[in-house]
């Protein structure tokens, strides 16, 4: 009984950091253009001008806005990277049927996050955001949907997937990994995006959301066997992700 909880443990505290050095690559570049946009927003005036005039477009058009960026971020930029990082720049077929998938699935996505506390950045607001995020919509909602909808994907659409994922055993097994991640990653990005003005919170998100993407596939498809545990860490997915 010792040696599976050992090798379970070892996963669940391992994978997250796995699927990082996977991407490392694609999130190098990521986290520049974060740290390129929040300099520009400084020190450019014609780059805060744009970015505030986002924001007041973001207003403007509300859900409609929120769900185009969505999509951008959650589904056609991670995609793009798989294409041109892991795949030597060659499209297959499997892009646009992983497109459809991803396209509704992070629409969705972006539905549910639109609005969260106001447009106001005070020290208690923040923290409010963080743990509600953290605590409460990532462990509760957005880990178990999100790993659920990619599993269901990765088996052709069983509902034996849907199934298992209401037991603690998939929960220990797929869900506290990708929590691990998601704090180890996600929170500390949050911390900073949320403390930031507010024209510079959505574009920051938009591109921290792709990074998550891209670690997310990595671990679903390694929880669906199509990554080896033991394999070198070369490709974020396989041709058939």
């Amino acid at each position: 009984m010792t040696v599976p909880l050992q090798k379970t443990n070892r996963t669940s505290l391992a994978i997250g950091w796995e699927a990082a050095r996977a991407n490392a690559v694609p999130a190098f570049i990521l986290q520049g253009a974060m740290l390129a946009i929040l300099v520009a927003y400084y020190l450019s005036p014609a780059c805060a001008d744009f970015l505030n005039r986002l924001a007041h477009y973001k207003e403007e058009h509300g859900l409609i806005f929120v769900v185009i960026a969505a999509i951008l971020a959650g589904a056609l930029a991670p995609e793009l990277f798989v294409v041109f990082f892991f795949q030597r720049g060659r499209p297959r077929a499997q892009n646009l049927r992983n497109l459809a998938f991803t396209i509704p699935t992070w629409a969705v996505d972006g539905i549910l996050v639109a609005v969260w506390f106001g447009d106001v950045v005070t020290v208690p607001v923040v923290i409010a955001k963080i743990l509600v995020d953290q605590l409460g919509y990532n462990p509760f909602i957005a880990a178990p949907s999100e790993v659920l909808v990619y599993e269901w994907k990765n088996e052709g659409f069983s509902w034996k997937s849907v199934r298992r994922a209401w037991t603690w055993e998939h929960y220990k097994d797929k869900i506290v990994p990708t929590l691990l991640a998601t704090w180890a990653v996600w929170a500390p990005l949050m911390a900073i995006i949320y403390s930031l003005p507010y024209p510079l919170q959505f574009p920051l998100f938009s591109i921290a959301l792709t990074f998550w993407v891209l670690l997310l596939t990595y671990m679903t498809n390694r929880f669906a066997g199509k990554i080896e545990a033991d394999a070198p860490i070369a490709l974020s997915v396989t041709p058939d992700s």
